[in-house]
């Protein structure tokens, strides 16, 4: 089993308006929400490719009760801590107006105490000990700490447990301290610790300490890197209507083929397969597995040289 910590969900919004005019009430013509936060895409996932997971989180307020309760009207189980606030709302405007069509508006979310960190960690600490993988995906409520990540990360080594991150900023740079099972890190991220060097001077750093590295640039795939070997992969769809979650979902795949314990050449598959079938849906963050069984035997491979 896999168990998905997101760190600050979200309810995911679309929200339809015609235009947004300064000083004057501007309505909103239709709203359509969804389940969202990185790993809580994760999580939705896997469990439409029938695998088991939990969906770890701070829950907060109304909102957080409304995420836990799509995850249960899709039988994903729940698992976190409660804290003070509301879970915060991340809204897209759609408009014919290109000037702010896809514009986001992000709430906050709730505020972290020292309290709030202690709990998290050691309930953390108690509920990996079921579970066979876990990831952790996503930014952190303000007042965690920068290092959250690392220390996450330290409970999991402690107890033997493969860990998948993606994060980002200083989150990032504390946790590349260490050593752990596996990274998804996307062309941004990439930037804001490597300057300009190439895919394979990035991995021979890098797999010094990660067993699995897997590096995203859009469009241009999946570098894919475990036991020795670096794998391309990338795949071919003739219509992209939402990008949003791609890089989650190609995480879950990621941890799916991994848990299954298939093959680098199957676990790249699946990776950028799950990306793709997100593209493919206007739900925010979703795939469909009828969509991933369809793109997998379209899925182009290449083996790289690699010297470590």
């Amino acid at each position: 089993m896999i168990l998905s910590v997101c760190p600050n969900p979200s309810i995911d919004t679309y929200a339809w308006i015609d235009a947004i005019e300064a000083k004057k009430a501007n309505r909103i013509t239709a709203l359509k929400e969804f389940p969202g936060g990185k790993a809580t895409h994760i999580a939705f996932a896997l469990n439409e490719l029938h695998h088991p997971t939990t969906l770890f989180a701070n829950w907060a307020g109304n909102s957080g009760q409304w995420i836990k309760q799509s995850c249960a009207d899709k039988n994903i189980n729940t698992d976190g801590i409660e804290v003070v606030g509301q879970n915060r709302k991340c809204y897209t405007f759609r408009s014919k107006n290109e000037a702010f069509n896809n514009t986001e508006l992000l709430e906050p979310g709730p505020t972290f105490t020292e309290q709030d960190w202690k709990n998290f960690s050691l309930k953390f600490q108690d509920s990996i000990t079921k579970y066979s993988l876990v990831c952790i995906s996503g930014s952190w409520p303000k007042g965690a700490p920068n290092d959250a990540y690392a220390q996450l990360i330290t409970i999991c080594n402690h107890q033997q447990k493969k860990v998948i991150i993606d994060c980002s900023g200083e989150q990032l740079k504390h946790a590349l301290q260490g050593s752990f099972f596996g990274l998804h890190i996307n062309e941004d991220e990439l930037k804001s610790v490597y300057d300009n060097s190439d895919i394979s001077t990035i991995v021979k750093n890098l797999s010094k300490k990660i067993k699995l590295i897997a590096i995203t640039k859009g469009k241009e795939g999946l570098w894919l890197y475990y036991q020795g070997k670096l794998i391309h992969a990338n795949v071919s769809i003739s219509k992209v209507i939402s990008t949003v979650g791609s890089g989650d979902c190609l995480t879950a795949g990621i941890a799916y083929a991994v848990d299954k314990n298939l093959k680098i050449e199957e676990i790249a598959s699946y990776g950028v397969a799950c990306g793709a079938a997100n593209c493919l849906n206007d739900d925010l963050g979703m795939l469909k597995i009828e969509d991933v069984n369809q793109l997998l035997p379209k899925v182009t491979l290449k083996e790289l040289d690699y010297a470590s």
